[in-house]
C-alpha cells in the first residue's frame, strides 16, 4: 500500500515527508509503548501511535519504520518533526481512534507482522 493511500484512508494531515508518499509499505503496528516497538515489531513500516514525544520518532527510525501516525488528532513538538525530517520519515495525525485507524488500514489489506 503507497503511504499515500494510508493518508487518504485515515483523512490524515500530513505534517512532513510529502516527497515520500508514493513509498510502499507492508505493514504497521500500533503501540503507545515504544519498547514494545523495540521488542516486537519486525519489518513494519507504519507506526499508529497516540503517544506524542521525541522518543516515537527515535523509535521510528531505529526500527526503520517509514511512516508514523498520530492518532486522536495529536500533535508532535516542532522538535519531532526536524528529527522525522531528518530521518526521512513520513509523520500525519488522523483525528482517528487508534482502534479504528487499524481497522481501516487492515480491512483495506495492510496487515500486521
Amino acid at each position: 500500500m503507497k503511504i499515500k493511500e494510508i493518508q487518504d484512508l485515515l483523512q490524515a494531515e500530513l505534517l512532513c515527508g510529502e516527497e515520500f508518499l508514493d513509498g510502499e509499505v507492508d505493514s504497521a503496528c500500533c503501540s503507545d509503548m515504544m519498547s514494545d516497538v523495540l521488542a516486537y515489531v519486525k519489518d513494519q513500516g507504519v507506526l499508529i501511535t497516540g503517544l506524542v514525544n521525541a522518543q516515537v520518532i527515535r523509535t521510528a527510525a531505529m526500527m526503520d519504520i517509514v511512516c508514523v501516525v498520530f492518532v486522536r488528532s495529536k500533535i508532535p513538538t516542532e522538535e519531532m518533526r526536524i528529527l522525522a525530517e531528518e530521518c526521512g520519515i513520513v509523520v500525519m495525525r488522523s483525528a482517528r481512534r487508534a482502534y479504528e485507524a487499524c481497522g481501516i488500514l487492515y480491512s483495506n489489506g495492510l496487515t500486521g507482522q
